[in-house]
């Protein structure tokens, strides 16, 4: 496997808040694992640590977390999970924090629908065409009502360059942008518009946070929901997260 353009890109993105949030410890062999992981798998290695689990290292990448033996001989790409706390998601946990200093320099860019009585904040990745992004946005008011905020970050699953990119550009560079986006998810068809705001980038730093289908909700602690949930559902799993 090999580093793509838009891995390249994100790196800087990914990188430096990896690093600022991964707890430092002494890998004596941390170079030897860095360099064959790199070579290996084509990926960039921001740290290695410890993980929960004896005799595993826990690796920090621009696409996620990765387990591998301290020998270097074996590895595994996945969730880990702990069976005596309710099956809290430890990978999740690793990532939260680096996620939340990644978004920051995409606060400007987002669209916010705001809750009057504003009790929580989720960042949505989504996609104008997909199915379940159109439910969930038709229930928006619903969100809002419960006090949750809704802001948006495109992630075209179509993929860059691709006309399903061009339309949520347009959506971004509306005079409205969430009338736009209203516009867009109910069918209708936005004019096309540039502007300094880089689609391109939002989506990368989707692919950066592991996300592989809209929508993709990332809860103010940094953990990251897949799929669609109802407006109650969603305030449930946010509480449980506090």
């Amino acid at each position: 496997m090999k580093l793509t353009k838009a891995i390249t890109l994100v790196v800087s993105l990914v990188i430096a808040p990896i690093v600022s949030a991964a707890t430092a410890t002494d890998v004596s062999n941390e170079s030897a694992l860095k360099q064959k992981l790199t070579e290996t798998l084509g990926v960039n290695v921001a740290q290695i640590q410890p993980s929960p689990v004896d005799g595993l290292y826990q690796v920090f990448t621009d696409r996620g977390v990765l387990y591998v033996t301290q020998d270097g001989s074996k590895l595994f790409h996945g969730n880990l999970y702990d069976l005596d706390q309710g099956m809290k998601n430890l990978t999740e946990l690793a990532l939260a924090a680096p996620r939340l200093e990644m978004l920051k320099p995409f606060e400007q860019d987002m669209l916010v629908y705001k809750a009057k009585n504003e009790k929580h904040v989720v960042t949505i990745f989504t996609d104008v065409d997909c199915g379940f992004c159109r439910k969930l946005h038709n229930q928006m008011q619903g969100y809002n009502d419960l006090g949750i905020t809704i802001r948006y970050l495109a992630y075209p699953r179509a993929g860059i360059p691709s006309a399903n990119a061009d339309e949520m550009q347009a959506v971004w560079c509306a005079k409205d942008p969430l009338k736009a986006m209203t516009e867009a998810k109910t069918g209708g068809n936005v004019k096309s518009a540039s502007c300094d705001i880089d689609i391109a980038k939002q989506f990368q730093l989707g692919q950066a946070f592991g996300v592989n289908g809209t929508p993709a909700i990332v809860l103010e602690n940094g953990v990251m929901v897949p799929g669609y949930q109802p407006p109650a559902d969603l305030l449930r799993t946010i509480e449980s997260n506090l």
